[in-house]
């Protein structure tokens, strides 16, 4: 794992000195910049737009624009996080990729803006989807580069709180900018102003010596996950992958849970949803300081990655067993507490059981494909199960079940605590 030196040149050594509390400060301010870029037009502006481009096919224009920017997000994380890996400039090899980045993604909303085609919706966020995930790339790789081990699940606990805050500013700005130009206009000024700060105070590392001489093969081959070099990797991705999983799937019907299950109106269900929403996140806020500040003083990753996964997959058994507001309230407070401590603390694990071979960006990104993956499966899992194989209390069992192998799975790690 490199580390930094006085003169920010990359080295083999772990990293042994915590950054200052103002680069943890404009790190938490970027990645709440990017989910509130991400979050605002998922859940708000690109639903807005589709209706209004496409009024009598809303739905499959939507999930057309959604299914591709899912896409390019889970190809192009691990992909811009090796050419991080490799990149040699006098500012850094994660800085430029943080800069452009940003730019290149803020061009990506204002394309939203003035989108007045499908093409050019796509098109737009597309651009989002891939500069983005660039910058986060660069930016998780970072917390590896500089962030001794003891202190990643506080660092971890910060950006989870981003991105929970994200969640919430992205659809606020979104649903309260008076239109759906205004809104991606806004959240591309949020993410200029609040990554510039860090861009100013990175502290990158840079790479030094010869280059090394890699066929795009040799780079491609880097893209396989490792489960018989580096076993500890795998069970990692599986992990994160499962648990992931397991909240996807219980999450991904909560408005219609509400309506078929619990039997609120639609309108009833709209307002259920939005108090559940910030209930969890209030949780969420809680859980994932708590959580990654417990697990660096104690200095146990597993424990707590396991307990969390297990509170994760309990509240989804809450809500397969009681399907009534009160149920779904207990489950929302138990889900946000589970998985808000699992964000942060299982990230700090990953980062302990990454390759030492200097492709921490690329290695961060095919562990974002776990993320990424089950969120794409979720909907093909759920779908036929609600519809054919048992309804809500099927599926809510089967995302308890996936979270309970996926904490089971941690065990098999052994090279941390």
């Amino acid at each position: 794992m490199p580390a930094l030196t006085a003169r920010g040149v990359v080295t083999a050594d772990k990293p042994t000195t915590t950054p200052p509390a103002s680069w943890s400060l404009t790190l938490t301010l970027t990645m709440l910049g990017l989910f509130s870029a991400w979050f605002g037009p998922i859940q708000v502006l690109l639903g807005l737009q589709a209706a209004q481009l496409a009024p009598g096919h809303k739905e499959a224009t939507l999930s057309l624009v959604t299914g591709l920017g899912a896409l390019v997000s889970t190809l192009g994380n691990p992909v811009f996080g090796a050419l991080s890996d490799r990149t040699r400039s006098r500012l850094g090899r994660r800085l430029p990729w943080i800069a452009g980045g940003l730019v290149l993604g803020t061009v990506g909303l204002v394309v939203l803006s003035v989108a007045t085609t499908v093409p050019v919706m796509v098109l737009g966020w597309c651009l989002v989807q891939a500069f983005l995930n660039a910058a986060y790339a660069a930016l998780n790789a970072s917390v590896a580069d500089q962030v001794p081990e003891s202190r990643r699940g506080t660092v971890s606990g910060f950006i989870g709180v981003a991105q929970t805050a994200g969640l919430v500013l992205g659809a606020g700005v979104a649903a309260m900018a008076g239109g759906v130009s205004t809104g991606y206009l806004v959240l591309a000024a949020m993410v200029v102003a609040l990554g510039v700060p860090h861009v100013l105070n990175a502290r990158d590392l840079r790479l030094v010596g010869e280059r090394r001489q890699e066929s795009l093969l040799d780079v491609l081959r880097g893209f396989v996950p490792p489960l018989r070099r580096h076993p500890d990797f795998g069970w990692a991705w599986v992990t994160r992958f499962l648990v992931n999983l397991g909240s996807s799937t219980g999450t991904l019907y909560l408005l219609y849970y509400l309506m078929d299950a619990v039997g609120l109106t639609p309108d009833e269900a709209t307002g259920g949803a939005l108090r559940l929403t910030i209930i969890y996140a209030l949780a969420v806020f809680v859980s994932t300081v708590a959580g990654g500040v417990w697990s660096d003083r104690l200095g146990r990753r597993k424990p707590f990655v396991i307990a969390a996964a297990l509170l994760t997959g309990l509240a989804a058994l809450v809500l397969a067993t009681v399907q009534t507001m009160t149920g779904a309230t207990v489950g929302a407070v138990i889900l946000g507490i589970g998985f808000g401590a699992f964000t942060s603390v299982d990230f700090a694990l990953v980062t302990q059981v990454l390759p030492s071979s200097g492709d921490e960006a690329r290695d961060l990104g095919i562990i974002n494909i776990a993320s990424a993956g089950a969120q794409v499966l979720a909907p093909v899992l759920a779908a036929p199960v609600v519809t054919h194989l048992g309804g809500y209390t099927s599926l809510y069992v089967m995302a308890a079940l996936a979270c309970v192998v996926g904490g089971l799975c941690v065990n098999r790690i052994r090279t941390v605590d």
